[in-house]
């Protein structure tokens, strides 16, 4: 396996890769069952203890 074909490998790996891992965290933050938990992490600057 020369050098060219590690570069390529690694960087259509990493393309994917982070695709991915993108599309897992857009879902993860849009997914509905999470909306009350990032509602009370959005108020929680302006409670006073």
């Amino acid at each position: 396996m020369a050098y060219q074909d590690v570069v390529a490998f690694s960087g259509i790996f990493g393309l994917i890769f982070f695709m991915v891992l993108f599309a897992g965290v857009l879902i993860y933050a849009l997914w509905p069952g999470n909306k009350r938990k990032f509602d009370e992490a959005a108020r929680m600057p302006l409670k006073e203890d």
